[in-house]
């Protein structure tokens, strides 16, 4: 069999494979797919740590005032690693003031995540506290990929996208079928 070389646009080699490899390399943005399998795991993991930290506190307000102090360092700390060779800390074109304030809501609404996740979770258990989530994040990412709103491109709901959706609803409502709450009734 002739050897067939690395089809880079595909981001898959061919060839005459080992019985025991692969004949494929990675997708160019695997890395990026790894990161948010990463960030998905730590949602769930982040919302028990803070439930056990509000109960600890007595106030879920001052568990996510911890979070947010913690999240701040960390995330100062980070920009400073990132910028050390460029010799100044981005800016924004026109400066500071010149942000849109909608670009700004994004710390607000990590609020809202955190302290519901602070207060559903030791109610309603982590799992269902994340199914919500779920949920919600794939409802949401539905229409504003649709609309192409927050100045994310268009990527509009056809019946194919909108089955897929419905499977992965689904999905996640059949894996927490069991342990959810019972009704009163």
């Amino acid at each position: 069999m002739a050897e067939r070389s690395l089809n880079s646009d595909e981001g898959i080699a061919y060839g005459a494979p080992a019985p025991w490899s692969l004949p494929m390399t990675l997708p160019p943005d695997s890395g990026l797919y790894a990161m948010m399998f990463v960030a998905g795991c730590a949602v769930p993991t982040m919302a028990a740590i803070n439930a056990a930290l509000g109960a600890r506190l007595a106030s879920p307000v001052a568990a996510v005032l911890v979070l947010c102090c913690i999240a701040a360092l960390a995330s100062t700390l980070i920009l400073i690693a990132l910028n050390l060779g460029a010799g100044q800390l981005p800016s924004p074109a026109g400066g500071w003031g010149e942000l849109p304030a909608w670009q700004l809501l994004g710390g607000a609404l990590f609020v809202v995540y955190i302290l519901s996740a602070t207060i559903a979770v030791p109610r309603i258990g982590l799992g269902n506290a994340i199914f919500m989530v779920l949920i919600g994040q794939l409802v949401t990412a539905a229409v504003i990929d649709h609309f192409g709103l927050l100045g994310a491109p268009v990527a509009p709901i056809s019946w194919r996208r909108a089955a897929g959706l419905a499977i992965m609803v689904i999905g996640v409502a059949l894996a927490r079928r069991d342990v959810l709450p019972a009704t009163g009734g």
